[in-house]
């Protein structure tokens, strides 16, 4: 099989909300009047962002997962992406099984593929994610205010306890790792969430390298300092099997979440609860956003917490 009959047999679907998908040089779409395109793309390479065992179908949902967690960070409505895939060898049973869970996780969300290029080479994945939104709503970065509450759209650390297992970090039982290789797997990108946090939140990110470093970057955009309450970040009860020190390594650093963080005017919590009720997600108030720089942990006792990484480094 070559590479047009790969594309063809596996990736070229339908295109409902393009003018032009795949099988030319480039594809034709249009944005809506008075809408802004936002963009972003992401990298998935074997052993560095994935386990060389990893189901395919899993890794074709999560791949375009981690970039729907993009547009949900920024609010925006997904509707177009592109694929760049290397494989090492063509494998039918595993592109078969790669596009059948691509495909479930597009037509969820209403997203269409609209070409890409495939190469061989060492098993990497690079899709890129195309959205709209109102003009000028976006959510950003640099919108926080010292006074806003930070906030997380749900627990964080079952990701990063599966990777510690398999790295012989750490020692789950085979419930809890099955609990948790489900998180690391299948990520749920909040899309709808950030659309209503549209006009509400301040500034946003997803947390995909970990809470505090990703809470760093948002500070840093904002131009302001956080701290975060230890005692209030959200996890899963089954991670409780960690030791104490790895616990707070893993929802505080961990990565692979794919959550949001976003922070809101503290005058707006009673709206935060009513979002909260209607979305049905278990959004938590996990800290502040403070003058100065920097991000501080907070433990009970109102001392500081020193961790040795604040999170994922893709180069280190």
């Amino acid at each position: 099989m070559n590479e047009f009959q790969l594309i063809a047999r596996y990736f070229e679907w339908p295109a409902p909300n393009a003018e032009l998908g795949v099988g030319d040089d480039a594809a034709l779409v249009s944005v809506a009047s008075g809408k802004q395109l936002v963009v972003s793309a992401d990298m998935l390479v074997e052993g560095r962002h994935f386990f060389k065992d990893v189901d395919p179908d899993r890794l074709g949902r999560k791949a375009l997962a981690v970039n729907l967690s993009d547009m949900a960070a920024m609010g925006a409505i997904p509707r177009w992406f592109t694929l760049a895939l290397a494989l090492p060898q063509v494998d039918t049973h595993w592109i078969e099984a790669f596009s059948r869970g691509l495909r479930a996780m597009a037509e969820e969300h209403g997203v269409t593929l609209i070409g890409g290029d495939t190469t061989c080479g060492p098993l990497t994945i690079s899709i890129q994610i195309m959205g709209e939104i109102d003009a000028g709503a976006a959510l950003l970065r640099s919108g926080g205010k010292p006074g806003d509450d930070l906030w997380v759209s749900g627990p964080l650390g079952g990701a990063a306890a599966a990777v510690m297992h398999r790295q012989g970090r750490a020692v789950l039982s085979d419930s809890v790792l099955a609990q948790c290789e489900l998180q690391l797997d299948l990520p749920v990108p909040r899309v709808a969430l950030g659309q209503c946090l549209c006009g509400v939140a301040s500034a946003a990110l997803d947390i995909s390298d970990g809470l505090l470093g990703d809470v760093a970057h948002l500070c840093e955009r904002s131009g302001c300092g956080a701290e975060i309450e230890l005692a209030w970040v959200p996890y899963p009860d089954a991670i409780n099997e960690l030791s104490t020190d790895l616990l707070q390594e893993a929802i505080l650093a961990g990565g692979d979440d794919y959550e949001l963080c976003f922070s809101v005017p503290a005058q707006q919590r009673e709206t935060m609860q009513e979002l909260k009720s209607s979305i049905g997600l278990p959004l938590m108030r996990v800290g502040r956003l403070v003058a100065g720089e920097g991000v501080r942990v907070v433990d009970l006792n109102g001392q500081v917490r020193t961790l040795s990484h604040a999170g994922f480094d893709h180069f280190a």
